[in-house]
């Protein structure tokens, strides 16, 4: 009998993550806009913190001051990097417009035969013709703008869904802000009265583990950005082009395994074409060559270093069981799915253990989470 509840209770149990899990994808926006609510009122809270012990006499800020104050600061501090790196970027996109791509290609033309030809019997010539030709047969399959309307409505349909989203994030980060524990509440009253407890805890746990992991993956980007950075100033390249190409790397590092190394391939890209005047094989292939140096030093410090400390220790999990939860939801999901595979599995280990603990499977996945303890938890939900 005993047995028999139990079944049914987990039978109950997974058929309603079933139904949560349909709700969360077919209201994937709405989804969209509460974790970045979420997010960005983790990183809003301490100066929440701060604003919150300022005291004149008796008189304290109201916290829907505190909240106001906390999310212009945010979307100021946001506003100033882009004014930072939007002049950088449009002056990288002047120098682009003015680089004759034929020039390019005849730059490549012999090494790259030379290349081809060392793994043909045969030798190998390469033309202008045929790298043009191929690129604009590549173009021509992946945009199509015969059809304008299409083309303008699109556009209008992005900078619409833009200003909608804005809007919708900055007002529930503002009540995020406001009230700390508005939404723990809110899961909490759609649970029952017995589970209050249980479920109260998976919320503090989840939402330790997931501020540790994106504290981590914005520290990792700004490190790696700055470190490509210095690197690639070190060799000679100019500090704005350095600056866009660290960017890029940063911000293509936020996929895991992956991101790194399309982050390296653009930079490479960026480098051949500022040196397209050059001599190919007395300066450009040697710059090449330090770039790819430095872009491996700081990829082997990445490596070694950030990403055991983000990917595994950040969450409590096993470096091996986190590259292969990564692997499956790339595998199916992508880039999007190799980017949310961590956070994800993240919250299904936290539910598992609470609610599966009697599996041995689950309590082998979850065994690290015993070692998080309550002082460990700097700005835990209360």
């Amino acid at each position: 009998m005993v047995n028999l509840k139990s079944r049914t209770r987990n039978i109950l149990l997974i058929t309603g993550g079933l139904v949560l899990v349909f709700l969360l994808w077919f209201f994937l926006d709405i989804v969209i806009y509460i974790l970045l609510s979420v997010i960005l009122s983790f990183v809003g809270k301490p100066l929440m913190w701060a604003l919150g012990r300022i005291k004149i006499r008796n008189f304290t800020i109201p916290r829907s001051v505190t909240a106001f104050i906390s999310l212009i600061s945010l979307w100021l501090l946001f506003f100033l990097i882009l004014r930072f790196l939007v002049p950088l970027l449009v002056k990288e996109f002047e120098t682009f417009s003015q680089i004759n791509f034929e020039q390019i290609f005849s730059s490549l033309q012999e090494p790259l035969s030379r290349f081809f030809s060392f793994f043909s019997r045969k030798p190998v010539e390469i033309t202008n013709s045929t790298f043009i030709e191929l690129i604009r047969e590549q173009l021509d399959n992946q945009f199509r703008f015969s059809d304008l309307n299409k083309t303008v409505s699109f556009i209008a349909g992005t900078v619409g869904e833009l200003f909608i989203g804005f809007f919708a994030v900055s007002f529930i980060t503002f009540f995020f802000l406001k009230d700390s524990t508005m939404f723990r509440d809110a899961i909490l009253l759609m649970v029952p009265t017995e589970m209050e407890e249980k479920v109260g805890k998976i919320l503090d746990t989840i939402s330790y583990l997931l501020r540790r992991y994106f504290l981590g993956i914005v520290l990792e980007m700004i490190l790696v950005g700055v470190l490509y950075t210095l690197g690639l100033t070190i060799i000679g390249i100019e500090i704005n082009h350095a600056v866009v190409i660290g960017l890029f790397c940063g911000l293509f590092n936020i996929i895991p395994y992956v991101g790194p190394w399309i982050g390296v391939l653009t930079g490479l890209s960026i480098g051949l074409a500022l040196n397209v005047n050059m001599d190919f094989m007395s300066h450009t292939l040697p710059l090449l060559g330090w770039m790819t140096v430095a872009f491996l030093l700081v990829k082997v410090l990445d490596d070694v270093l950030f990403q055991p400390l983000i990917y595994s220790k950040s969450v409590k999990a096993h470096p091996l069981e986190i590259f292969l939860v990564i692997l499956a939801a790339g595998s199916q999901g992508g880039v999007i799915g190799m980017v949310l595979a961590i956070p994800v599995y993240t919250i299904l280990r936290v539910i598992a253990k609470e609610f599966f603990d009697n599996l041995k499977f689950v309590r082998k996945i979850t065994q690290d989470l015993d070692k998080i303890e309550k002082n460990d938890h700097p700005f835990i939900i209360q």
